[in-house]
Formats: C-alpha cells, structure tokens, sequence
C-alpha cells in the first residue's frame, strides 16, 4: 500500500499540506475531493516527486519503503503514476517515441518499435483514438480531451502499481468523460490501486470508488463511501469550509 503519515508540505514557503494522513491499499480505489485550493494536486505531485514541493514533515511509505527522498524517476519505477492536471506539450518528441521510451525506462528492456506500435494501436482502438495520434508531437495541438484520453493511453501501457489521477475528468464532454472512465475501470484489479482526484461527483457515477475523502484546507476534513460523494454534488463544499 502508499501509507501517508502526517505529511506537512510547502511550496514558496508556505505550508498547503497540514499533517495530512492517508492510505490507499492495493486492489482500491480512493476519491479525493475538494474545492480549489485545498491542496489535492499539491498532494498529487507530492506523491510524485515534484522538485516544486518540500516534505517538512511525515512519511510517504510506498511498500515497506519511505519515498519521501526519492526522486520521480525511482518512485515511476517503483509502480507509481502520476497522470497530470496539465499534461506538457513537447515538441520535437513523437507520442510514440515517448511511449517507448517510458516503457523501456520503467521495465529496463528495449522495445522493438514496430512490434510495439502495433500493441498501441490495440490499445487505442477502445479509446476512440485515432493511431495517427501516434505520429504527432506529444499533446502539441492537442484538445483537452485528447490529452486525458492519451493520459489513460499511457496508463494502460505504462501498467503501474499505484496511479495518482488528477483531475483527470476535467474539462471533459460526456463521450470524452465515458472513454477515460472505461479506462480506469480497466486498470482497476487486485493487485492495483488508484488515488482518484476530481471536483465533482460525475466521473464517479462511471468510477466507483471504495472510499471518499474531503479535502480542505490542506487535510482531510471528512471521508466516507461514494454516497458522501454524492451529499457534496447537492450541498457544496462551504459548509465544510467553515468548519475547519
């Protein structure tokens, strides 16, 4: 399992995480709302690895092993996976040239490029996807869309222990919506977890998560089933704001 222990973090020198506890055990998969600012994707890249953010205090247990000093790099090659709120364009580097070489970074093995851009073509068949995709610069001139859809896309190929989705519904039409949650729930099985981060209750009607948690203020502030998802669709979260 990912075990979080009082984790206190910062950015710019201020404190967003405030002693937050959390676990997310193999075979689950967790919700984690909250409203803007409140810390989620701060926790999302936390888990990650990103350079930006500063562990002050607590314990990220990936396993039997304490991450916090790791760098992306070893924590991606650990089982984790992070599916960005803003995944980068890069030019010059094709999708499938990225794909292949993430591959081969997390199993150490080369992969022969022609046999795998048929395994991702398979792939992209039940995504909508078209395989021209594959050609173009990663995310360059991508619709929002496009880039969750190449998102679940990696996921799939990638195949890590534990994925951390942020926001991973955002901006999405209701085809777009259906085509990342088919692909979550693919990933989903015993020996796999997900961290799910979202505002809304909607990609949970096609998800359904085995916890919920609410985050405000940098902690959690409440955490049930997936019918507390539902409570917030009709209440908001202001009453929970004021309560901390």
């Amino acid at each position: 399992m990912i075990k979080i222990s009082d984790l206190h973090v910062t950015a710019d020198n201020k404190e967003i995480l405030h002693g937050l506890n959390l676990s997310l055990e193999k075979g689950k998969v967790i919700a984690i709302m909250g409203p803007n600012g409140s810390g989620k994707s701060t926790l999302a890249n936390t888990l990650a690895g990103h350079p930006k953010y500063t562990v002050t205090d607590g314990s990220i247990f990936l396993d039997d092993e304490n991450i916090v000093a790791l760098s992306p790099d070893k924590r991606a090659k650990k089982g984790l996976f992070l599916s960005m709120q803003y995944p980068p364009s890069i030019e010059g580097v094709t999708v499938a040239n990225f794909l292949r070489i993430a591959l081969q970074s997390i199993t150490g093995e080369k992969k022969n490029p022609i046999k795998l851009y048929d395994v991702l073509v398979e792939k992209m068949k039940g995504m909508n996807m078209d395989p021209e995709f594959l050609k173009r610069y990663l995310n360059v001139g991508f619709s929002g869309g496009e880039k969750k859809r190449l998102e679940m896309l990696q996921l799939a190929v990638l195949n890590p222990t534990y994925a951390i989705l942020d926001e991973t519904d955002s901006g999405l039409d209701v085809d777009a919506l259906r085509i990342v949650a088919e692909g979550i729930n693919n990933f989903r099985g015993a020996e796999k977890s997900v961290l799910l981060i979202t505002h809304y209750n909607r990609i949970l009607q096609y998800v359904k998560p085995d916890e919920v948690h609410i985050m405000v203020g940098g902690r959690i502030v409440k955490s049930g089933g997936a019918k507390l998802a539902e409570e917030i669709e009709k209440s908001g979260y202001s009453l929970m704001v004021h309560e901390i």
